[in-house]
């Protein structure tokens, strides 16, 4: 049976303040609703603003506690590569992340306090246990017509292993997003579903 037959799916939003993490997880919840799926939500996000971690916790299906624990999701959204390694302990195993390459370079490492590693070595970590959609999200937002679409590039991305219809989805990405901005947020949603299709 598909994920998308199973109707309940959990789901980790990770990323850092500003790069759309809150308004990924509206998207989403939003469509559920819209599907009559039950859903619970919990965002948890410290600096959000000042490009401190933000993680979401999405329920899809669930009637039981909106925080997934230890070890449950079915899937990893980091819009950030360093924040997939941060909540890795959420994912089950075998689980499925999909994650942005474009890294966001805290203050910690321009002010030469600590050392940010390579995206590559990153992704080798996360393969080691888990299924890997790599990509770099960022790039995909620009050529569909703003950098700033990015989370709704990884909304895209993840919308295959979402039980709730890619119809529902699109509705809810243009109930949400500015009105001017419709289009290039579409084409964005295309983009992040087509790369995922293809690796």
């Amino acid at each position: 049976m598909s994920q998308a037959e199973r109707k309940s799916f959990d789901l980790l939003i990770t990323g850092v303040g500003g790069q759309g993490a809150i308004l990924a997880s509206d998207i989403i919840g939003k469509a559920a609703v819209t599907a009559g799926l039950p859903i619970r939500a919990a965002e948890t996000h410290g600096m959000a603003q000042r490009g401190g971690s933000v993680v979401n916790h999405i329920r899809v299906g669930k009637d039981y506690g909106s925080m997934i624990p230890k070890k449950g999701a079915d899937l990893l959204l980091a819009l950030e590569p360093m924040e997939a390694i941060r909540y890795l302990d959420f994912l089950k195993d075998g689980g499925i992340i999909i994650v942005n390459t474009h890294p966001i370079i805290p203050v910690t490492v321009t002010a030469g306090l600590t050392k940010y590693p390579e995206v590559s070595d990153i992704l080798d970590v996360l393969s080691e246990k888990y299924i890997v959609k790599a990509f770099n999200a960022d790039e995909l937002a620009f050529e569909a017509g703003n950098r700033l679409a990015m989370n709704v590039v990884m909304v895209g991305a993840v919308s295959g292993y979402l039980p709730i219809s890619k119809e529902t989805l699109l509705d809810s990405v243009k109930a949400l997003v500015p009105q001017k901005t419709i289009e290039i947020n579409l084409r964005a949603f295309e983009a992040g579903r087509q790369k995922v299709e293809e690796s």
